[in-house]
Formats: structure tokens, sequence, C-alpha cells
């Protein structure tokens, strides 16, 4: 279903072409009318459902974004997504969805882009202005990789031979990384924020602590401390305070703070290094 919404402002860059894709009319047309309002987007299709989306993406194939709603009858929205992530270069998805924390936390983790239903001015603006970066920086070899881990772990075909992750995927300014975790030395929670400590560099992850313990290999990451996980093969030496308290020291000098719960583990885990 073609739908010619809006065009490119004289003077701008040429507009996004985007595919709006939810089964509900009024979802398309409330989208429809929100990038309508902005200058850098223009709307080539619209469609109710997995089929008619590969449908317009056949016969436009200068699409370069897709919103696209996850809940849908006749084959999901990650359906859909699974189908471009066999893509070389599939193109960016906006995934639009109610409110449902753990999806939205399995985004962030694949650095992925989502608006929330009913999504305010300023939601929809956050979303637009870190594709349009992401877009126009042609970063996709990323983005591939991340898209199909994303939909690889939300309904693997068969049991994964592990079920630890060993990679993350991380979102920085104009690009996303893909940091394989037998880089990382440290974990320390910063706010909403992981931040992954390796060699000579920081990268901050959307991800809470415990989401990570869940994925992260128990035999190679040791929680140390609310906020603190660490590779165990950076244990190196374990001090108690004049305050009473524990302090861990790594191999890279780094001196991590160990939590009464789980000196034991510490102590554990130094024993068999």
């Amino acid at each position: 279903m073609t739908s010619p919404h809006a065009a490119p402002a004289a003077g701008l860059e040429p507009a996004i072409p985007a595919l709006v894709v939810d089964d509900e009319e009024l979802g398309r047309r409330n989208l429809c009318l929100a990038l309508a309002e902005q200058p850098r987007w223009q709307v080539l299709a619209e469609a109710p459902s997995m089929a008619a989306a590969l449908e317009a993406l056949r016969a436009q194939p200068q699409i370069e974004v897709v919103f696209l709603d996850i809940r849908m009858p006749h084959g999901s929205g990650l359906d859909l997504a699974r189908a471009l992530a066999q893509l070389e270069q599939p193109p960016w998805i906006v995934f639009v969805t109610a409110f449902d924390e753990h999806a939205i936390e399995a985004f962030d983790l694949h650095a992925l882009d989502y608006i929330l239903k009913p999504f305010s001015k300023r939601r929809l603006e956050k979303a637009l202005a870190h594709v349009e970066q992401m877009v126009r920086l042609r970063q996709q070899s990323g983005y591939a990789g991340a898209l199909r881990r994303y939909v690889d772990d939300s309904q693997p075909a068969e049991p994964p031979a592990s079920p630890y992750w060993t990679t993350v995927s991380v979102r920085s300014v104009g690009r996303i990384d893909v940091v394989p975790l037998s880089e990382v030395l440290h974990i320390e929670a910063q706010g909403n924020y992981a931040a992954l400590h390796l060699p000579g560099r920081e990268l901050l992850l959307r991800a809470s602590m415990a989401r990570l313990e869940q994925h992260l290999d128990p035999a190679v990451f040791l929680r140390v401390h609310r906020g603190s996980i660490v590779c165990r093969a950076q244990v190196q030496s374990l001090k108690l305070l004049a305050s009473g308290s524990h302090e861990l020291t790594l191999r890279d000098g780094a001196r991590v703070a160990v939590s009464e719960r789980y000196v034991a583990a510490v102590k554990a885990a130094l024993t068999q290094g």
C-alpha cells in the first residue's frame, strides 16, 4: 500500500524513505502523520502485514527504514525482522511496541531503536535523530550483526550451543560496536548503563547488572558487588581495608570494591586462580 506522505523540503538533504508496518490502521495513520511533520522523512508505503511489507520492500527497494509493529497477526513483526536480518544490508528497523520492560531491555542490549505506544513527539524525535545519523553514515555492517543477534536471541530456531553471550552490541556516536566479551576486564554500574572496561577504552551499554549477570558465563565472570562484575582471569588480590570492607585489585591495576556478600566467592576465585 503506497503512502506518499511528505516530501523533502527545499534546501535539505534528500528525505529518508520509510515504510510503516502495523496491522492497525489507526496506528499506521498516527505514525505517518507524525513522520509527515519531520522534514527529513518521507513515508513511501504503509503495510498492514508481514506479506504486504515484504511486497512493499520489493516494489520500492529504496526504502531505508522500516517502522515495525511487534505484535501482528499472520506473521509477527519479529518474523519480518528475522527475514530482513538475513539480508547483507537490511533496512534499519525502528520497533514500535506497547510498553514491555523485557522487550525494551532486549532492544537496548542489542543497540536497536524502538518507539513506545503511545509515543510522544519527543521520544519519536529522539529515535529519528539517531536513525538519521546512522543512515547518513551508512553504518550497516554493525547494524546487520546486531539485528541478527536480536532475532536469534528472541526466538532461536534451536537451542544454542551455549546459553551465555559471547558478544554484546554497543551503540555510540554514529556507530554500533560488536564487543567480544572475552575482551571485557570488568563491568561497573553507571545509572541505567553498564560501563564495559576494556584494554584502553570504556564503552557504555544500556543494561542492568542483574540482566547482564543472567547472560554472562559464571565460569568467566564473577559478581563482586551490587555494582561490579569482574573477569575471573583478572582477579589478582583481595585486601581487607581499615574500614572493614574489602577491595579487589585486578591485573590491570583497577581496584574494585567487594561487598561482604561476595567475599567468599572472590576468595574461592583466588584459590582456583
